[in-house]
């Protein structure tokens, strides 16, 4: 594998994009248990179990529907990271074998250059919040300080609070998978004590009784909810559409196919059984309690007496936003801004790349108009479900877990695979696919499609491109078997 590397690199690729020498690949089942935690416990999934209740959906149907909903993630995330764990690449370079040298370019930044950036930037806004709570707390006279200053709309604080957030953002994602592995083992443990706890408290004031019963005021008893139970799996399968497609920027890492996948699975089943059950006993606990319908567990900790308490629940919560903005945003980010030039970039100068970018865009100002700056981040999620599928059917089904690793590591200019550097079936495909998964925002015949769309787009995107691909596999694809 030296030979590789060294054989690649004068190629002109960056030590970052390279094929993993063994060496190298020391994660074990462990770290990749630990590795999602963070992900699945956070401030804006909280508040989406909120709006699961306004389906009229029961709690128990809720809890179920999220655990069911972990093992189609971890099932995704597996696979789709396989190829990963098997050649020790990246998702950059891995996206190559599937539409092309020069084709991957648009995708990719999809991923890392356009939805990986801005919400980085939304991210750590959002999480400059929580931070200038716990500020508060600590320091009451830091909400006051420069009065009426105001920079591009935000206060002194609120400037300094962001900033401070972001550069810890920053931080991590330079460290990459070493420091983020670190921050992970302190993190989870933390989780179980803060959400499990916030659980067991909502639980002692209502009972669980009032908590299985409890509906959102003015909400009626759904009917129809087989079809808003998948709903409702869409939903928080969907959140992970982006860290799927780029999951083999964490499984390049891994010691064999089996660490990840049995950490991935554990660590996301057992994630996710603690989020249903503490998701919907602290929404539910929370607004019966208070008398409101209370959807934010901030505003929930906010209303806490104990300093101890609320400080520790806060500083959780601020880690798990880093968690998230590191395994979801910058990681990716770097490693996909650095395919972009591989000769001139590397994965550092990805991560200050896009943390500018992210500043740039003054995310603070976008948050004024959530409901566009949302439906334009969900439109780039929907596009990624035809993504995973397409990736997926190419290496399983049409090269049969096989890549050749010279198509991916060409010289600059050389793009004699596919034509000329470009999968057009993967394209066509993947257009198609985006279609019928999110036609429906704008035409009302495929609204149903829409409230799936995740399911749509990678069922459609698997199987149309298995069947196109495995008949032009003889003459428009080399063979499986051409392995490095």
């Amino acid at each position: 594998m030296e030979q590789t590397q060294d054989l690649y690199k004068a190629r002109g690729y960056s030590d970052d994009l390279l094929p993993k020498v063994e060496s190298q690949r020391n994660w074990k089942t462990f770290n990749y248990f630990t590795l999602w935690m963070g992900s699945v416990h956070n401030v804006p999934n909280y508040v989406m179990v909120g709006g699961f209740f306004i389906l009229g959906l029961s709690t128990f149907s809720i809890m179920m529907a999220i655990i069911l909903s972990a093992f189609i993630i971890a099932l995704v995330m597996v696979f789709n990271g396989a190829a990963g764990s098997k050649y020790g690449v990246p998702f950059a370079m891995i996206l190559r074998a599937s539409y092309g040298v020069r084709g991957a370019l648009l995708p990719g930044l999809l991923r890392g250059g356009i939805a990986a950036i801005m919400w980085f930037g939304l991210q750590c806004y959002a999480g400059s919040l929580a931070f200038l709570i716990l500020l508060g707390k600590l320091w009451p006279s830091f909400l006051t300080l420069g009065g009426d200053f105001k920079l591009l709309g935000l206060s002194l604080p609120g400037l300094i609070a962001f900033l401070v957030f972001w550069l810890i953002n920053v931080g991590i994602g330079f460290g990459g998978g070493k420091v983020l592995n670190k921050f992970t083992a302190i993190l989870n443990p933390c989780i179980y004590i803060v959400f499990g706890g916030m659980a067991i408290w909502a639980i002692s004031l209502v009972g669980i009784g009032p908590i299985l019963d409890y509906l959102p005021t003015g909400v009626a008893k759904a009917e129809n909810s087989g079809f808003l139970f998948l709903v409702v799996i869409n939903a928080v399968v969907a959140v992970w559409a982006a860290p799927a497609v780029s999951a083999s920027d964490f499984t390049q890492n891994a010691r064999s196919f089996r660490d990840q996948a049995l950490g991935q699975t554990l660590g996301l089943v057992v994630a996710y059984i603690l989020f249903a059950v503490a998701g919907v006993c602290i929404i539910a606990g929370a607004s019966i309690h208070y008398g409101m319908d209370t959807w934010n567990v901030l505003d929930i900790v906010q209303k806490w007496d104990s300093l101890f308490a609320s400080f520790f629940a806060v500083l959780v919560i601020l880690m798990t936003t880093i968690s998230t903005n590191a395994t979801g945003n910058i990681i990716p980010a770097g490693y996909q801004i650095a395919a972009i030039a591989p000769s001139k970039l590397t994965y550092k100068n990805g991560v200050l790349i896009a943390s500018i970018i992210s500043l740039l865009i003054c995310p603070w100002k976008l948050m004024e108009n959530q409901d566009s700056i949302y439906l334009f981040l969900d439109i780039i999620g929907g596009m990624l479900g035809p993504v995973i599928g397409v990736m997926m059917a190419h290496y399983f089904v049409v090269m049969r877990g096989q890549i050749n690793l010279d198509e991916l590591y060409t010289a600059a200019g050389d793009y004699k695979y596919f034509d000329n550097g470009f999968n057009v079936t993967a394209f066509i495909v993947t257009i198609v696919a985006v279609i019928l998964s999110l036609g429906g925002k704008f035409i009302p015949l495929l609204e149903p499609f829409s409230r799936v769309s995740w399911f749509v787009g990678v069922i459609v995107a698997f199987v149309a491109y298995s069947l196109l691909k495995k008949r032009a596999l003889p003459n428009n694809l080399p063979r499986p078997n051409a392995v490095s």
